[in-house]
C-alpha cells in the first residue's frame, strides 16, 4: 500500500493529547482511568481514516472505543473525524499492534475489530496478516477469556487464510457470511473501504470468532 507522506503528521497527532494518546505504556492495566468509567473497551486494530470506529462510538455511547493505527499519515484523517465528532468515548492510538502487549494487560481489552487489512497475499508474508497466528496471540494476551475477535474484509484469499488461522488456533467461530451485505445481519457500520469496495459490487466477508 503506498501511503502519501504527510511529515507535519507527527505534530498534529501530538497537539491533541485529548484525543491521541502520548504514552499509552503508562497506562496499561487502568485504561478505565482514561475514559473515567468501567465501560467495556473495544479496540479496532487497524482503524485507517476512522469512519467505522468513529461511527461506532457515537452509535454506543456505553462503551469505550480506541482505534489504533500505525501509520501517523493515515492516522490523522481519523483525528480529523474525531475532533468535529468530540464523542468522549473514544481515542486514538498511533502504535504497532504487534506491540499491544506493552500497552494493554491480559482483560484490558474487551473486544478487538478488525476491518479490511492489508491482504498481504503472497505467501512469504503470511507473517504479516493480522490474523496470523502470533497477532493471534497478541490478542489473546489482551482480551479477557471467551473474548472475541470481528473480522471484515473484501478479500476472499485473506478471509480463507483468516478462517484457516483462526481454527487451528483453536477458536470458536461464533459468526461467518460470506456475503454480508445480503444477510440478514443487523447494525452494521461500514468503514470507507467497505463502501468503496461494495459500491463496485465486490462481496463483502465477516466473521466474529471467540477464544477458548
Amino acid at each position: 500500500m503506498r501511503l502519501r507522506n504527510k511529515p507535519w503528521a507527527e505534530d498534529r497527532l501530538n497537539d491533541f493529547p485529548q484525543y491521541v494518546i502520548q504514552q499509552p505504556v503508562s497506562h496499561k492495566g487502568k485504561w478505565h482511568e482514561v475514559f473515567g468509567n468501567d465501560n467495556p473497551l473495544y479496540i479496532e486494530v487497524g482503524t485507517g481514516k476512522g469512519r467505522f470506529i468513529t461511527e461506532m462510538a457515537k452509535a454506543h455511547p456505553d462503551v469505550n472505543f480506541i482505534g489504533i493505527e500505525v501509520y501517523g499519515s493515515v492516522i490523522v484523517a481519523a483525528l480529523d473525524l474525531l475532533i468535529e465528532a468530540d464523542v468522549p468515548n473514544l481515542k486514538l492510538l498511533n502504535v504497532d499492534a504487534a506491540n499491544l502487549g506493552d500497552y494493554f494487560a491480559k482483560g484490558d481489552v474487551d473486544r478487538v475489530y478488525l476491518n479490511f487489512s492489508d491482504p498481504w497475499p503472497k505467501s512469504r508474508h503470511a507473517k504479516r496478516r493480522l490474523t496470523y497466528k502470533t497477532f493471534l496471540e497478541v490478542y489473546e494476551g489482551i482480551l479477557p477469556d471467551k473474548g472475541e475477535i470481528h473480522f471484515k474484509t473484501d478479500n476472499q484469499g485473506l478471509f480463507e487464510s483468516s478462517l484457516k488461522s483462526i481454527s487451528e488456533y483453536g477458536m470458536l467461530l461464533k459468526f461467518v457470511s460470506l456475503d454480508l451485505h445480503n444477510s440478514s445481519f443487523e447494525g452494521n457500520i461500514m468503514t470507507e473501504y467497505e463502501e468503496k469496495f461494495s459500491s463496485k459490487g465486490n462481496r463483502i466477508y465477516r466473521l466474529e470468532a471467540m477464544f477458548q
